[in-house]
């Protein structure tokens, strides 16, 4: 793809800068609304029906570029605008787009992913996950693990087994429900090496539990679900590599305050995450907007979660002996303060693994895009 900024891509980019500039003293919980105000959520959404403002394929990057270079607050909205909001586009029925898109684009319902349970892995068609039909209602029944966000989201799309006795990907459904179902939905977060919480557990008590939305049809969740995934990876990758430039920044910093010579086998890995995050960022302009490459998304999370992981590793060698011990500012009431650097090598360790394992992404290469026979699966 030629992929170049023209003069309104640059006009655009000073609206974006001057405005997150103004704005930018608001912070979360009220952050997301206040983008939604502005009319910066659902950039790619294909008209402005909804509330939101609408920008080329250019523009969002510029967006994205903006609003990584401005540190502005991470977001809580991003799965139910970039994920939710496109699969309903395409296979929402009117009156569900007329429900849940305009919530989406003021930023006032947020919304966590309903994928991955506990025994399945990686492999998204092993869902046990139950949804019996009462009438226009469905009763859910099941477990999700590692929902993103899930302590804080208003609704959960779920990818549930609507025909009782299916395999694999057949009998899936993809259903919206309700988070705010007290004693019929209970969500566990899961205290992770960082001491933080953003997964979660999250428990369906199929007896009480209910799904009012079901999208695409019954029995075409697997379709929906891979349609959905493919989203996952776009314009978001490019804003991603934009605080990964930072870190790396911050990184060589640290090596260089050092008054003691840099060691020539560290020097080479400073180098060497340089010259491959040029090459993500080339690979990511080369495949933006490209919808006919079934290995793209698979090749750009490959990348991406493995360079970030190995950055994690060499800040702690950059920091040397002292990374392994928390701050001098030891307070008893709060004994595990991690700085910066201990942060991002502790939480990159999961980016080969969610989002889809390195595994389950060599795999998809293997078979979609090299035509290698299928792996066998034992029953």
């Amino acid at each position: 793809m030629d992929f170049r900024f023209g003069p309104a891509d640059t006009a655009f980019r000073q609206e974006a800068r001057t405005w997150l500039t103004t704005h930018l003293p608001t912070q979360p919980p009220h952050w997301e609304r206040e983008l939604g105000a502005g009319g910066w959520i659902g950039l790619g959404w294909p008209d402005q029906t909804y509330g939101n403002r609408t920008a080329t394929l250019t523009q969002q990057v510029v967006w994205a570029e903006e609003y990584a270079r401005a540190a502005a607050p991470p977001r809580t909205g991003h799965i139910g605008e970039n994920l939710l909001a496109p699969t309903l586009l395409t296979h929402g029925t009117p009156a569900q787009k007329a429900r849940f898109l305009p919530p989406i684009a003021r930023g006032e319902e947020r919304w966590c992913q309903g994928y991955s349970e506990p025994g399945a892995g990686s492999d998204l068609a092993g869902i046990r996950t139950a949804a019996r039909r009462e009438g226009d209602t469905y009763r859910v029944t099941g477990q999700k693990i590692w929902t993103s966000l899930a302590h804080e989201a208003d609704w959960c799309f779920v990818l549930a087994r609507t025909e009782p006795g299916s395999r694999r990907h057949h009998g899936l459904s993809f259903l919206l429900v309700p988070m705010d179902q007290p004693g019929r939905i209970e969500v566990r977060p899961i205290r992770q090496l960082t001491g933080t919480s953003e997964f979660n557990e999250v428990f369906f008590d199929g007896a009480m539990a209910r799904a009012e939305h079901l999208v695409g049809g019954e029995g075409n969740g697997w379709a929906i679900a891979m349609s959905l995934l493919a989203l996952e990876r776009g314009v978001s990758t490019l804003a991603q590599q934009i605080g990964f430039t930072a870190e790396l920044e911050q990184v060589v910093a640290r090596a260089l305050a050092d008054p003691a010579p840099l060691d020539p086998a560290l020097r080479a890995r400073i180098a060497t995450q340089w010259a491959e995050l040029k090459v993500m960022r080339w690979n990511a302009l080369r495949t933006l907007g490209s919808a006919h490459d079934p290995g793209a998304p698979s090749v750009a999370k490959l990348l991406w979660g493995g360079w970030h992981r190995r950055l994690g590793e060499l800040a702690m060698a950059v920091r040397g002996a002292s990374a392994t011990v928390t701050s001098a500012d030891w307070d008893a009431s709060n004994p595990y303060e991690l700085d910066a650097f201990q942060h991002l090598f502790l939480f990159s360790r999961a980016d080969t693994i969610y989002g889809g394992s390195d595994e389950i992404q060599r795999t998809i290469i293997a078979e979609r895009v090299l035509g290698l026979p299928r792996e066998v699966r034992v029953p």
